[in-house]
């Protein structure tokens, strides 16, 4: 079916805006959740709204007219239960990448990223109407396993579609539809002030994504690997002619390389205990999934954190999500010619010293702040995207997917934790800048300790594992 073709730039098109959906239900939390100010009316004379003899207070609907937080009144002693809500969205996120990778394994991709769309489409819409904020978290969980599930499934069927030399940039280009998503929020929320309207907005277009069913094929890829010839061969056929390549020998082709494949089988497999068997291999995973989990708990955090700071909410948030965009080209410039070690270095250094600057100016200097928040959250999409591409390559081949998987989780790990650091700002805005600039140097000095994987052969064996990143364990390409 050729590497990159008319049938692969269709299918791959489709599969993009998933994340669309995605960002707009992992970062909606902005939204749904802003610190309203508010104080007590009764009884009269109590100014103080958390003051345990103020019996109503009112909330200024000025901006929005509705929250979360209004509705179910979640100050005061309960305030962090809308972070605990953004957390439990993040743990749902988590599970729904590991379930739904597990079952793509063992059904195909295209089952569970269906099922996947329908379920984020029904629980979406359904937690726009929960009368209960413990019922809205479970919904949004069930949300967030989906957004999960259509995440790991689409970029699993984008790599397995397209040809080698184009991995790297589709790689990238798949995570620019998340930062459109992010940008489309602050427009949607400014329509939508009450937050009922606002969930409706961003999971209702997700009907779109059903024509899937019908556009989006099973990964030939997966086909041929558990064997299934007969639906291999027919993909690729079609897929054939829609590239104008020739399709008469496909099917003998596949059974050439598949008798090929099953005399390799026996000595190709790995499992997740050989991550940490061998002490070079155990020290890269080891830094990659602290690094993964740092990256997880920065750019969410301080995606988050944007919302927090002082002025207009809906431009802090527009400008810090405009700027990923170009973010993405100068990730794909960075990774070409400082590689990846290097590029991750820089783009985790930048976010640690702008957040750390934001803890030395005055928080009433709203334009630096947003300015320098914003700085630090397009630097840490960049290391986001970087550590995709990078875990593939330093995880050996029979360990990539559960390495990937468990820094995956990892990252989810991290995100569950940061709206409780943004939350902690509320007591003393020094807290959140002070982690969110820490934490990305720490992960700087950890990769320094990781090796390059630009232009050299990539490991295929768990022995190649540990030899690469040692002198006479890597090969130039």
């Amino acid at each position: 079916m050729g590497q990159l073709g008319r049938w692969h730039i269709v299918i791959c098109s489709a599969l993009f805006f998933v994340k669309f959906p995605v960002a707009m239900h992992n970062m909606a939390i902005i939204f749904l959740s802003p610190p309203p100010s508010f104080r007590c009316v009764s009884p009269p004379g109590i100014s103080d709204g958390c003051s345990a003899d103020c019996k109503q207070v009112e909330y200024n609907r000025t901006v929005f007219t509705e929250t979360i937080i209004t509705q179910w009144d979640l100050i005061c002693d309960k305030s962090q239960l809308a972070n605990l809500s953004q957390t439990i969205f993040m743990l749902g996120v988590l599970i729904g990448n590991f379930g739904f990778g597990v079952w793509s394994d063992k059904k195909g991709r295209r089952p569970p990223f269906l099922a996947a769309i329908v379920l984020q489409l029904v629980a979406g819409t359904l937690a726009a109407f929960a009368p209960w904020f413990w019922l809205f978290c479970i919904l949004r969980f069930i949300t967030a396993a989906a957004t999960g599930g259509t995440m790991c499934t689409g970029l699993v069927i984008v790599m397995e579609i397209i040809g080698k030399k184009w991995r790297e940039l589709f790689s990238v280009l798949y995570q620019v539809p998340f930062f459109l998503g992010h940008l489309c929020l602050p427009l949607a929320a400014y329509f939508f002030r009450d937050w009922h309207h606002f969930q409706l907005a961003i999971s209702l277009p997700v009907v779109l994504l059903l024509s899937y069913y019908w556009l989006v094929p099973e990964s030939p890829r997966w086909l041929f690997t558990v064997g299934k010839l007969d639906e291999a061969s027919k993909i690729l056929q079609k897929a054939a002619e829609r590239n104008n390549l020739p399709t008469e020998n496909i099917r003998s082709d596949l059974e050439k390389t598949f008798k090929e494949k099953d005399s390799k089988d026996e000595t190709s497999k790995g499992n997740v205990v050989d991550l940490f068997r061998t002490p070079n291999m155990r020290q890269k995973s080891l830094i990659l999934i602290v690094t993964w989990f740092i990256c997880g708990l920065t750019y969410f955090g301080v995606a988050q954190y944007v919302g927090h700071v002082e002025g207009d909410i809906f431009l802090n948030v527009a400008v810090s999500a405009l700027l990923e965009l170009p973010g993405t080209v100068i990730c794909i410039v960075m990774m070409k010619y400082f590689g990846r070690r290097v590029s991750v270095m820089i783009s985790c250094a930048l976010t640690g010293v702008g957040m750390l600057c934001i803890a030395f100016i005055s928080r009433d200097m709203q334009s630096p702040i947003v300015a320098l928040a914003s700085i630090a959250l397009v630097s840490m999409s960049i290391a986001y995207q970087t550590f995709y591409l990078y875990g593939c390559e330093l995880f050996p081949t029979v360990v990539r997917n559960v390495g990937v998987g468990i820094c995956s989780m990892s990252a989810r790990a991290g995100s569950t934790v940061a709206p409780f650091i943004v939350g902690f700002g509320t007591r003393n805005y020094l807290v959140p800048p002070i982690i969110f600039g820490v934490l990305p140097l720490t992960g700087a000095l950890l990769t320094f300790f990781l090796p390059e994987t630009k232009g050299f052969v990539l490991p295929e064996t768990i022995a190649d594992g540990e030899k690469f990143g040692k002198k006479e364990g890597k090969v130039k390409t």
